[in-house]
């Protein structure tokens, strides 16, 4: 007969502590691990861990890159991580990777073409290694530490034209040129035959396709301030190398938009072989030089195509389009052109093969951001007041004399002297008080983020630095003031990345952090202020230096994001004579580099 055989009463009782002590085990353990994760180092490392994951995969997953931001605004990020190390150089909007892709037509695809927000990573960049503080001016002139942008295609092909070579640690800038291959000096002074460069007629000049930018370097003897720019193209790092130089740069491509700067701005415009086809589509790149050059000012192309050999037709056709636009033949000397601007519109419309006619009475030939290049001429008529050469005071008289685009705001003349009393204040108590290194070699290269008038450059005139005064492109336009002023800039919205490389400014000066990022009409946010801050660490070298003038409320914002730009930040009191809320925030940028 079979038996059923059932479980003894000892093994169902083993069995039922095995199961106990297996949960009891488990219950501990996460009474363990919770007092390990709240209050030791560990817990710390572990999220560290998970912010920085997060972090890497925030540039694909937009998601995670807005609950990256809200740990940085909230102070809870103690790092934000680094960016790889062959972002370097990385300049969001000039990105050769992202930008190949576009059309070639009209070198579109080497204009800016910004990433959406949601597609950059939130990653600090590095300096390369072996990156020293850059060499002060004025010796940074002449030489630089090749290990701060160790390049060396352009000393590699252009070193026999005196553009620059590698000598032990440092690159070594003779001061030459394509088309001055002995020196700008040389060739300023061959100007100057011709161009009233010296006395103080002329203070702003445009120098475009400017290599390394010496002929704007040694035009500063002269008192004649000139913005350099080319694009990110197959010279690599020349505006790079003219910014570590010291000299005023920023990247830019001529193509199918307008420049970022108001009508009339410059008294000089110079090309020297910058390869620019002005006569080309119907010679819309002339016309954008007249709409940026003042009336009575000077256009000096040197190289193709005038007297080139084997183009003929196209200096033909350049000679041409001067005569249709009345431009006044100064000299024709080699390989050089020299041509003045009338002061007037009356020589437009006339017959001529391209076509050209003045455009609409409605055109404001001052709307320059992001706006398509037009195939009319600009009107002179068309901004108001007193702006030609020879109605303008001589430098430096003009820097402090109300400009009539100043005259034309109400109240404009009162604003304008309130305000530059205001900085002259403001810089004092700068230097005295917060013992920035303004007025010493430390500093050369500045930015003013919300220029207005330019009041802070012109409290700044007497020392041996630059600002890159920079007017918010959806704000009153003021810019037009600033160069009357003798001052220079640019229009720019700060939602995105602004076109120069990693490391270019010493200072960096904002007023009123929070109104760059929100709609002027509505006051909503249209950017978050850590992306804000991002960029101008970009900018900004390593112990380079911020000051931030803003409320109470939002400067203690900026102060919890700092340390997660590994910025020292501290804040001080406004200067005794000035009203209103404001503090000033001033940081330090640290010096770290890539384990």
């Amino acid at each position: 007969m079979g038996h059923l055989n059932l479980p003894s009463s000892k093994q169902r009782n083993a069995r039922q502590w095995r199961l106990l002590d297996l949960v009891t085990g488990a219950f501990f353990a996460a009474v363990m691990l919770f007092f390990l994760l709240v209050f030791t180092r560990l817990g710390d490392s572990l999220a560290a861990s998970g912010r920085q994951a997060l972090l890497r995969s925030s540039s694909a997953d937009p998601r995670g890159r807005h609950r990256l931001v809200a740990l940085v605004e909230a102070g809870h990020q103690q790092t934000i991580d680094a960016c790889p190390a062959d972002a370097v150089d990385h300049m969001p909007c000039e990105d050769p990777r992202r930008n190949s892709q576009l059309s070639r037509a009209m070198n579109y695809y080497r204009e800016r073409h910004c990433p959406p927000p949601e597609e950059t990573p939130l990653c600090l960049i590095a300096p390369p290694r072996g990156y020293r503080i850059p060499v002060q001016w004025p010796d940074s002139l002449h030489k630089i530490w090749h290990s701060n942008m160790p390049y060396n295609k352009i000393a590699d092909r252009k070193g026999h034209q005196g553009w620059m070579k590698e000598e032990g640690p440092y690159f070594i800038f003779p001061g030459g040129g394509t088309m001055f291959p002995d020196g700008a000096v040389q060739y300023i002074e061959k100007l100057k035959q011709y161009i009233p460069i010296t006395g103080g007629v002329l203070r702003t000049a445009l120098d475009m396709g400017c290599g390394v930018a010496s002929f704007g370097g040694y035009l500063l003897a002269e008192d004649v301030l000139t913005l350099s720019f080319a694009p990110r193209d197959s010279h690599k790092a020349q505006i790079q190398f003219a910014l570590e130089r010291g000299v005023p740069a920023f990247v830019a491509m001529l193509g199918t938009r307008r420049l970022p700067f108001p009508a009339f701005s410059f008294d000089l415009v110079h090309c020297s072989r910058c390869l620019i086809p002005f006569t080309a589509y119907n010679a819309t790149y002339f016309i954008e030089v007249d709409r940026l050059l003042r009336p009575g000012g000077y256009l000096v192309i040197s190289g193709p195509p005038v007297q080139w050999p084997k183009q003929d037709k196209e200096w033909g056709d350049l000679q041409a389009v001067a005569r249709a636009l009345c431009y006044e033949l100064i000299v024709v000397d080699a390989n050089t052109v020299i041509w003045k601007k009338p002061h007037g519109d009356s020589c437009l419309p006339n017959q001529n093969e391209f076509g050209l006619t003045l455009c609409d009475e409605s055109d404001d030939p001052s709307s320059a951001w992001y706006f398509k290049l037009k195939k009319c001429v600009s009107r002179m008529s068309a901004v108001k007041g007193e702006y030609a050469l020879g109605m303008i005071p001589r430098w430096p008289e003009r820097l402090k004399t109300a400009p009539s685009g100043a005259k034309l705001m109400k109240n404009g003349i009162d604003v304008f002297e309130a305000d530059t009393r205001r900085w002259a204040r403001r810089v004092s108590h700068y230097k005295t008080s917060l013992n920035l290194k303004l007025g010493t070699p430390a500093i050369r290269n500045v930015m003013d983020m919300n220029a207005f008038f330019g009041g802070f450059a012109a409290a700044l005139s007497s020392d041996a630095v630059w600002v890159m005064n920079v007017v918010p492109a959806h704000g009153p336009s003021t810019l037009g003031i600033i160069y009357e002023r003798g001052l220079i800039g640019v229009y720019h919205n700060w939602c995105e990345p602004f076109s120069t490389y990693p490391r270019s400014y010493d200072l960096i000066h904002v007023v009123a952090i929070e109104s760059l990022l929100k709609d002027s009409g509505n006051g909503k946010s249209r950017c978050n202020l850590v992306d804000l801050m991002l960029e101008i660490d970009r900018m900004l070298r390593p112990e380079g230096t911020v000051v931030i003038r803003d409320s109470p409320e939002v400067l203690h914002k900026v102060s919890l994001i700092a340390p997660a730009v590994r910025w020292t930040a501290t804040i001080h009191e406004k200067e005794p004579e000035s009203h209103g809320r404001e503090k000033i925030l001033v940081a330090t940028k640290s010096f770290w580099t890539l384990s």
